[in-house]
Formats: structure tokens, C-alpha cells, sequence
């Protein structure tokens, strides 16, 4: 005989209501669904039994697998911005290994090099702030390593400036590019962190969820 309770918003006042040598044990996984439920700010209604588990009458095995849709898709949508922040953090991991292939294919980058080996002021303004050459393909950095390899006056200026200003204090530009890469490598790992944790949630609620439909009445 089951005899109805009201509604009950805690795991504490749920387990108030059973019989006291009600071995909660042999309900481990319904138990801990339900903690799971309850600590998300879900409710129950109940019907009581003075020796079974009792009968789940809310909510029903329609109300849940709608929340589990609801999920479902948030889930997915999340999966989607996960898929999309791990190419960013690849696109950036991979930043410098792919422009040195893409390099070979620019004749700028060519001159560059040739400059190096025929004119030893050029190769010493370029080793002074460390010229990221390498970048020529990006078209970010292409311009101003197209200006310092073919403008006397912009080469002496940016060595110069790199080598008196405050804000080179490393005496280095390719190292604005470095610092950029490993910003991106940074914000993309957090993105994906904080995905993947709200993905998990999401797991867990579900999971929880298909528990409490195994046990709802109707």
C-alpha cells in the first residue's frame, strides 16, 4: 500500500520519510541520481511504502525526458563551440610550424635570407630584433617584414626604436608574436576547460535524469 507525500526538495527530508532500517544501500545508483536532481534545485512527489521503495509521481517520464532533450541540446550546441576553441588552440599551437612551411613559398622571405648572407648590416639590424621572417606568409606580419627588408630608413627606425624604447625591453619584435601565439594557446585552453567541465555537467544530469525515469510511475 503506498500512501502520497507531498513535495519534497531535499535528499535529507527524503530519506526522513522511509522506514528507519530501509537499506539505502540496495538503491545506491536511484539514491544518488536523486541527490544529484535535488542538489540542482529539483522536486519530487512521492507515494510511500511502509517497506518498499517508494513510488515516484513526480515527476513523470514525460516531464523528464523533456529535461533530457533540453540537455541534449545544450549539449550539443556545446560540443559544437568545443570542437570549434580546439582548432584555435591547434591553429595556435601550430602557428609558427606551419609558417615555416608557407615561407618557403614567399620570394620575399627569399630576399630576406639573401640580404642575411650578402650584407652584414642588414643581418645585424635583423638579428638586433630578431626580424620574424618566418612570418612572411602571415599577412599580419608580411608588411612590416616587407618594409624592413626594402626600406633602408624603416629598418634603422624600427632598430633603433627596438633597441632604446621602453616597451622592447626584450629588444625583440618577433616576440610580440610569440607573446600572441601563447595568448591564443591561453584564452582557447580556458574556453576549452570551461567547456569541457559544463559538457561533464551536462553528462551528469543526464545521466541522473535517465535514473529517474526508471523509477517514475507514469
Amino acid at each position: 500500500m503506498f500512501m502520497a507525500e507531498g513535495i519534497i526538495s531535499s535528499f535529507d527530508k527524503f530519506a526522513a520519510k522511509l522506514p528507519k532500517d530501509f537499506d539505502l544501500e540496495k538503491h545506491a545508483s536511484r539514491a544518488s541520481a536523486l541527490k544529484h536532481y535535488f542538489s540542482k534545485g529539483g522536486v519530487v512527489s512521492i507515494a510511500l511504502s511502509e517497506k518498499d521503495w517508494p513510488r515516484l509521481l513526480y515527476p513523470t517520464k514525460d516531464s523528464l525526458r523533456q529535461k533530457i532533450s533540453e540537455c541534449a541540446e545544450k549539449r550539443k550546441k556545446y560540443e559544437s563551440s568545443l570542437g570549434d576553441w580546439k582548432k584555435h588552440f591547434v591553429q595556435a599551437q601550430l602557428y609558427h610550424v606551419v609558417n615555416n612551411v608557407k615561407k618557403l613559398k614567399e620570394p620575399l622571405y627569399w630576399k630576406h635570407v639573401a640580404k642575411v648572407v650578402t650584407d652584414s648590416d642588414y643581418r645585424k639590424d635583423a638579428e638586433s630584433v630578431r626580424l620574424p621572417a618566418h612570418l612572411v606568409s602571415d599577412k599580419r606580419w608580411k608588411p612590416m617584414v616587407q618594409m624592413f627588408v626594402n626600406d633602408l630608413d624603416y629598418r634603422k627606425q624600427l632598430t633603433e626604436t627596438v633597441e632604446t624604447s621602453i616597451v622592447y625591453r626584450d629588444k625583440t619584435v618577433a616576440k610580440y608574436a610569440d607573446d600572441t601565439r601563447e595568448f591564443r594557446m591561453s584564452q582557447s585552453g580556458k574556453q576549452i576547460d570551461d567547456l569541457e567541465k559544463k559538457i561533464a555537467a551536462i553528462d551528469a544530469d543526464i545521466s541522473a535524469l535517465q535514473e529517474l525515469i526508471k523509477w517514475a510511475s507514469f
